[in-house]
């Protein structure tokens, strides 16, 4: 019996109003891991069983969001999007906790009153009242799907026009898909900056800090360490040594394969994990413009490009397609658009993504992809290449993408792809799956521009 009790999962009252108020920074803070640590902080979350507790809870919430918030309606009797933030936050964490992990008496007893203290402070004590009234409802709630769709929502954590999509993609990899997306993510994709260092000496520091590692076997310069790591104080990461990046998006700059020399342009650059990958490449010599319009993102472009010792990179805060305005036409060697998308291939890394995506968006980006398509094949000069790669699994967003440029750029030809990783529905295209290759999902096209 006591050993049944310790199974149970225990949260004190400062870790409910630290769950609850990392779900709710969690709406206005993104991406979300912030939200969590900057709550974390503040509520002095220093245990490290109570720090992996939260954050799995955390995450459990973000993947689950739409399935909670179909059971809050079903509970409250309107869209808990309508509801006060804290109150929302509140419920989430509460239905999420009650709902998929088997509390102990002392955590139901401060969900129910050290979150209705809680929420009252952050806003109205009627709120704190409110949820106080609803939760014993809480407790009694069982989901009811009736549907095969409904049941498979539950069953693969996503909204039902996904898992239609993915259907139609997929077949019977399916289940598979959603799986790897589910699976919990305990390794932190890096690479290694060979301006400053090496694989191997990078691989020996980390062992020496007792951190698993292992090299991937498709890009060498990409390691995997076990997480969770502590990047700010990292003399790797501080020292520029390091950077996070995805096995999937350092392959684009090993396909594009800019030379030392050559000018490039990044027409969809921040962060800037790919434009410092190809300055790598470039051994710092040539010119890489780096285009983007996010100025949160392009100031960690700058502040990535001076900590890893980069000199080549010029950083535009301008709308990437004013690029041929600005450059002028014909001027680049080499072109790389990792165009804004649906972003639907990390869905794994970013849970809470899968219920903010709507259908209808998929369009709506395919025609801003194509814009950008548009002015990179005029900055290209005769014989130079462009990549087109998305984080997105669509085809709109993918293969449908590239037959409309060849369709209608006859001056450029596809260069078939043959690895990393498997083939596009298109000839020549590639991707990455999550489920097959422990990456996020990711598309690329290879474009050459006839002399």
């Amino acid at each position: 019996m006591e050993a049944e009790k310790e199974r149970k999962l225990s949260i004190p009252p400062r870790g409910i109003r630290a769950i609850i108020e990392a779900v709710r920074l969690g709406e206005v803070i993104k991406p979300s891991q912030y939200a969590k640590r900057e709550a974390f902080k503040k509520h002095e979350i220093k245990e490290a069983w109570l720090n992996r507790t939260l954050t799995m809870i955390f995450y459990d919430i973000m993947k689950k969001q739409g399935l909670i918030d179909k059971a809050i309606k079903d509970v409250v009797g309107v869209t808990p999007l309508i509801l006060d933030p804290w109150l929302r936050a509140a419920l989430r964490v509460a239905f999420d906790v009650i709902l998929f992990h088997d509390p102990n008496q002392n955590t139901l007893k401060n969900l129910k009153w050290k979150a209705s203290d809680f929420i009252s402070s952050k806003t109205h004590p009627y709120v704190g009242m409110y949820y106080w009234d609803i939760f014993d409802k809480i407790l009694e709630y069982k989901p009811n799907p009736k549907t095969e769709l409904e049941k498979l929502e539950w069953e693969y954590l996503a909204p039902a026009w996904l898992i239609e999509r993915v259907r139609k993609l997929l077949g019977e990899e399916t289940k598979a898909f959603f799986e790897a997306v589910n699976r919990k993510h305990e390794w932190i994709s890096i690479r290694v900056n060979t301006l400053k260092t090496t694989p191997e000496e990078v691989i020996k520091k980390f062992e020496e800090e007792g951190v698993k590692v292992v090299q991937s076997k498709r890009i060498p310069v990409v390691l995997k360490i076990m997480g969770p790591y502590d990047f700010d104080s990292s003399d790797l990461f501080r020292k520029g040594k390091i950077i996070v990046q995805e096995e999937a998006s350092a392959v684009a700059s090993v396909i594009l394969n800019p030379q030392p020399g050559e000018v490039v342009v990044d027409l969809a650059a921040a962060p800037g994990g790919k434009t410092t990958h190809m300055a790598e490449l470039m051994k710092n010599e040539g010119k890489i413009f780096a285009f983007d319009i996010d100025k949160t993102r392009m100031k960690r472009l700058k502040d990535f490009v001076s900590r890893m010792g980069i000199k080549i990179v010029k950083p535009i805060v301008k709308d990437a397609r004013k690029a041929p305005e600005i450059l002028g036409e014909e001027v680049a060697d080499r072109v790389m658009l990792d165009a804004p998308c649906t972003s639907s291939g990390t869905i794994g890394k970013n849970p809470e993504l899968r219920w903010r995506l709507r259908e209808q968006k998929i369009e709506e980006m395919a025609q801003l992809q194509r814009e950008l398509l548009e002015s990179a094949a005029k900055l290209v000069k005769p014989g130079g290449r462009l990549l087109y790669t998305t984080c997105s699994i669509f085809i709109e967003e993918n293969e449908n993408n590239v037959s409309w440029f060849l369709e209608t750029h006859k001056e450029f030809k596809l260069v078939e792809l043959f690895g990393p990783y498997d083939p596009g529905f298109l000839r020549g295209s590639m991707r990455a799956w999550p489920h097959r290759h422990e990456t996020i999902g990711f598309f690329y096209a290879l474009f050459e521009k006839l002399t």
